[in-house]
């Protein structure tokens, strides 16, 4: 295998967390097989999760603040602040992405969100080639790479079942897996789930990160998740599925082709 770079962003104020734990446990096998690995220890840089003003310190428009405006304007004329531009540096330098965090209130941590929210600017993540929503969900700006969420969990994984009363997990992760990474071009894999966290021991702790380091060996071997493209022909009109697509499937069940 060709050696490449992995990206892993993780999120747990406690360097002692099973979160962080299960970062190195990833990094130690990506490196055991000779991959390049890049981290983002997001708690421990100090990231800055609040977007706001401060991102935009060379204003197109001092009067009124548009997010869309703003961002594509500071990534085309390379005025961001440091922290993004080190941020995007390492995306665009990744062949694949590891998010690895715990699963707060049905989502990422804040500052995790706050991470995705200011490093994928437009121009990047989205507005690929300042042409709106040409380019999106399976083609854009990070088109070629890939992303793995890998996510811990306090509760039982029968809480997290196709009826468990958390929703099914891949359900509940879908604006994450199919929004925000699908979106930009990303092939997502499957996501990684350790359940039960909020009792586990010494034994579960080793165990959970031996399956994480096998899935590490998979990484640009396992097949994705096979979202539907928007310009694959499946979305005539690039918003709604074909009527003779998917019938009588609705909801995010609708989205998913065949591997």
């Amino acid at each position: 295998m060709h050696t490449k770079t992995v990206l892993i962003v993780h999120a747990h104020p406690d360097p002692a967390s099973l979160t962080a734990q299960l970062a190195a446990a990833a990094r130690d096998a990506l490196r055991g097989a000779g991959h390049e690995v890049l981290q983002s220890d997001l708690y421990a840089l100090g990231w800055k999760a609040a977007y706001d003003e401060r991102d935009f310190p060379d204003r197109l428009d001092p009067a009124r603040l548009s997010f869309v405006d703003e961002s594509g304007h500071a990534f085309r004329n390379g005025t961001q602040p440091d922290d993004i531009r080190a941020e995007q540096a390492k995306l665009l330098a990744a062949d694949a992405v590891v998010f690895q965090f715990p699963l707060w209130w049905f989502g990422m941590p804040a500052i995790m969100k706050g991470w995705i929210e200011r490093v994928f600017a437009y121009g990047l993540a989205y507005g690929y080639k300042d042409a709106g929503n040409t380019w999106r969900y399976g083609e854009g700006g990070l088109a070629g790479k890939r992303a793995m969420l890998s996510v811990t969990m306090g509760g039982p994984a029968s809480d997290y079942a196709p009826r468990g009363i958390n929703g099914q997990l891949d359900e509940l992760l879908f604006p994450i897996t199919h929004g925000t990474l699908f979106f930009p071009g990303m092939e997502v894999l499957p996501t990684h789930a350790v359940y039960d966290t909020g009792r586990i021991d010494a034994a579960g702790v080793a165990a959970a990160k031996e399956a994480l380091a096998a899935r590490m060996h998979t990484l640009f071997g396992d097949a994705p998740i096979p979202y539907r493209t928007q310009n694959g022909g499946d979305y005539p009109d690039r918003h709604l599925l074909a009527d003779g697509v998917a019938p009588g499937v609705t909801g995010l069940r609708a989205h998913l082709g065949t591997a």
